[in-house]
């Protein structure tokens, strides 16, 4: 099973894998940790990623990007239209509302959402998960904003479903930094000692998101989260802002008129950013062709920047007071502030921090890759296959939710409820009771504001309910959850009936002595019991076992019982689950996601194969290339000349036909031409390699047939060391060794008359194999060791006088060598 965690910015991507040795970010097919976020379509096929920012300057307007943003809306949204001035493509909509791209892929007009970039995105992220993996990645945790609604989450599952993926969470940008910070901690608090606050600033591309934490040994939980739209790329427009400006007083260009020349400005802007959060001096950005061929020059220091990111900076202030104040945490119970995100490196935001919080940043973390691997170790904590230390994650709910309901009756108004609070821990269920005869609808809506146009999350219908049998409502319990990708829902609905049955029960019947004694007893028992209360039967449990005098005494009574069935009624509750429709903002129904998938594995396949076909037509190009300088260099003296110039006409046609009328042929078709090709050019390369390699096998086969003969002939010569040698055997090799001399002189006097131009008659590998087959056979005869002779054993030892010993010693004990008497071994016997 996969364990991937994926880092879904909107201008760059990260992938973090856990493996057993720990946490891992991945590197992509250009050998770089970041993926951008961009796809662009040519004629034949997708570019995603590095490849497609690359070729962004040559085909920008089928270049896209930024489209994170705009998951789950419409085109009337005031947010995309802000979005969509900044990008230099067009971008229409559907007859419903819909945001759509619209592209020319494989000769054909298509209109792609943001989903489905979204999904192609994912789709190529898998692919270098899996390559880099050698498995099938599907189980995978997304990051995504802590200020995404509910419909870009629905939004953002649809496109993970659309590439393939599992997502088993979509966990928040501020979470996944928190876990990968407090996971690897081992001095955090027992659980019953005051918590330790951390809090985490994430200044991104698009905005700037600010968490404030506690964490203690074990468990980590969320206490308050807000953001702001200041990020990264409202710097960089700040500064292009100022030097269109700038370039349009000196140089009379109008920047913004030009697309491409604002991508290039933007993109220079980017570099001059970087170079300035280490630099307080006047650094200088040029540009070469800027626009009309001409270039450009401009200066800037860190104080011009910051007064130009002044409002921005303001901004980022505001909310970091704002998670300050809703923590109801005090700067001195604020442990560190840890920072990630490209931006962060800026010092203005650094020197905000100080100010706010009282704490110098802390970089702990690794700015960039922090958000990914957090997602990879909350993907190995839901995976079975690993087993990772337990740490409990307690997520917040951004915004309150209420529920809304029609009430029918006269002069009753619609009811609401706010059933999930501002930064109410999720995941979460809250069961709710309504008294209801009939289907009914409830809606899901945030209590105040969001970034998103509208409040409304969807529309839920609890069907199948009917009144009681005597008309009155039905007691329906409808279960509302936020569940771990923070989305909101009604998760169940049910509702309970009650039914009256009859049943048997045994009912003892007593004799008259019985009774007497039972009344008398019974009165006993009211007299003992509390006024107005009930006494209850006492329950006795049998045991096993010699009954005691009082069990006797009662089994003596119970002898005058008698038993007798009687029929009584009884309520019995009965719960029915009740079906649950819903109609929500952001979600695709089941057709057009289906759909959806179809198409993108169907422009999948179609990358796949494309790249295929220009392996196929790099293989032929390569092959051209490649023989063509050895024919008149190292091969030269293999091939006739004549046939030299032919096979060189030959590659130049297949060279001309690769770029005229076979650059967009299909992928057999190159197959071919290379097989083609390589009937005459593998044939002289096999010659010139069979030349290089051939005088060595000759020789090892020489020396081996001399060295075997060498050993017959002093086998037969009486030599002592091969005496044990068998005759048959011996004479056996004997006739392997003519057989092969003969085969061997045989081709060694065709070669010796063979021209470099022609067929070998014999290849080097035969010679070694004939080698080989002869060597296995002889060795095990000719190598055979000699028996081995026992030697003659040791004379017996010669025993002299012995000294007698002052103190004899018994007859069935000896003397060991420390002096102790220990009894004699069996089988031992003394020697006078």
């Amino acid at each position: 099973m996969s364990v991937v965690g994926i880092d879904f910015g909107n201008d760059t991507c990260y992938i973090s894998v856990a493996r057993q040795g720990g946490i891992e970010s991945i590197a992509n097919d250009y050998s770089l940790r970041e993926t951008p976020s961009y796809v662009a379509f040519g004629e034949k096929s997708r570019t995603i990623g590095v490849a497609a920012k690359s070729g962004q300057m040559t085909q920008i307007k089928r270049t896209f990007f930024g489209f994170k943003k705009l998951l789950g809306r419409k085109i009337t949204d005031p947010q995309v239209q802000a979005e969509l001035s900044r990008y230099p493509y067009d971008c229409g909509n559907t007859e419903k509302g819909d945001i759509a791209y619209n592209i020319n892929y494989c000769g054909k007009n298509k209109q792609l959402s943001p989903e489905q970039l979204t999904a192609a995105l994912f789709t190529k992220l898998k692919d270098i998960a899996e390559t880099a993996l050698s498995v099938k990645v599907n189980d995978v945790v997304i990051s995504v904003p802590a200020y995404f609604t509910d419909a870009e989450r629905r939004a953002l599952m649809d496109s993970a479903r659309m590439a393939g993926l599992n997502v088993l969470k979509l966990m928040n940008d501020t979470t996944a930094t928190a876990l990968a910070y407090g996971i690897y901690k081992q001095d955090l608090p027992e659980p019953d000692k005051p918590s330790r606050n951390v809090i985490f600033v994430d200044c991104g591309h698009t905005g700037t998101q600010v968490a404030a934490c506690s964490f203690n040994k074990g468990k980590l939980s969320m206490l308050a989260s807000g953001f702001c739209n200041s990020g990264g790329r409202n710097f960089d427009e700040a500064m292009c802002k100022y030097f269109a400006e700038d370039f349009l007083q000196r140089f009379k260009m109008k920047v913004y008129e030009n697309k491409k020349a604002t991508m290039k400005l933007l993109t220079e802007c980017v570099k001059l950013k970087k170079l300035m959060a280490a630099n307080t001096n006047k650094l200088p950005i040029n540009i070469e062709s800027f626009i009309d061929d001409k270039d450009v020059s401009g200066k800037m220091d860190r104080a011009m920047f910051e007064e130009l990111i002044a409002e921005h900076l303001t901004d980022i202030e505001k909310v970091m007071r704002e998670v300050l104040a809703c923590s109801k945490l005090k700067p001195e119970e604020i442990y560190s502030v840890e920072i990630v995100g490209g931006s962060t490196r800026i010092p203005a935001i650094k020197a905000l921090i100080e100010a706010v919080f009282g704490k110098v940043a802390s970089t702990t973390l690794n700015a960039d890759e922090a958000v990914s691997r957090g997602c990879a170790l909350q993907c190995a904590i839901l995976s079975p296959v690993f087993k990772v230390r337990e740490f409990s994650v307690t997520d917040i709910q951004p915004y309150p939710i209420k529920l809304v309901w029609e009430n029918t009756g006269e002069g009753q108004a619609t009811g609401e409820m706010e059933v999930f609070p501002q930064f109410h821990p999720v995941p979460f269920s809250k069961m709710l009771t309504f008294y209801k005869n009939y289907t009914f609808q409830v809606s899901g809506e945030y209590v105040n504001d969001v970034p998103y146009p509208d409040r409304h999350i969807g529309l839920f219908e609890i069907g199948d309910v009917k009144p009681t049998e005597e008309g009155t409502s039905q007691k329906v319990k409808v279960k509302v959850r936020i569940n771990p990708n923070g989305i909101f829902g009604v998760s169940s609905a049910s509702l309970v009936e009650k039914h009256e049955v009859e049943e048997e029960v045994p009912e003892e019947m007593e004799t008259d002595e019985k009774k007497e004694d039972g009344e008398a007893k019974e009165g006993d028992k009211k007299e003992g019991a509390p006024e107005g209360g009930e006494a209850k039967p006492e329950e006795k449990m049998e045991t096993e076992g010699e009954a005691k005098p009082e069990e006797k005494a009662e089994e003596k009574k119970a002898e005058k019982k008698e038993v007798k069935m009687v029929k009584k009624k009884k309520i019995v509750n009965k719960t029915i689950d009740l079906p649950v429709s819903q109609r929500v903002n952001g979600q695709l129904s089941n057709e057009r996601l289906q759909a959806a998938i179809t198409e993108e594995n169907s422009m999948n396949n179609q990358d796949k194969a494309e790249a295929d076909r220009l392996v196929a037509k790099n293989n032929v190009e390569e092959y051209i290339y490649d023989i063509r300088g050895k024919l008149c260099e190292e091969l030269e003296e293999f091939m006739l000349e004549e046939d030299r110039n032919k096979f060189s006409l030959e590659l130049e046609d297949a060279e001309n036909w690769l770029y005229e009328d076979g650059e967009f042929v299909e992928k057999q078709d190159y197959q071919k031409k290379l097989s083609e090709l390589q009937v005459k050019g593998e044939a002289v390369k096999r010659r010139r390699m069979e030349f290089d390699l051939r005088p060595e096998a000759i020789n090892q086969f020489g020396q081996c047939l001399q060295l075997a003969q060498k050993v017959v002939d002093a086998y037969k010569a009486g030599d002592e060391k091969y005496n044990h040698l068998d005759s048959a055997e011996v004479e056996k090799v004997q006739k392997a060794i003519l057989e092969k001399q003969d085969w061997f002189s045989k081709m060694c006097a065709e070669i010796q008359k063979l021209e470099k131009t022609s067929e070998p008659p014999v290849l080097a590998a035969q010679f070694t194999q004939e080698k080989d087959q002869f060597w296995q056979m002889g060795s095990k005869i000719l190598n055979k060791p000699k028996p081995k002779v026992e030697p003659p054993p040791p004379p017996p030892a010669e025993t002299g006088a012995k000294e007698e010993s002052t103190e004899p010693a018994s007859s069935d004990s000896k003397t060991s060598e420390t002096g102790e008497s220990k009894p004699a071994e069996p089988g031992e016997m003394d020697v006078d």
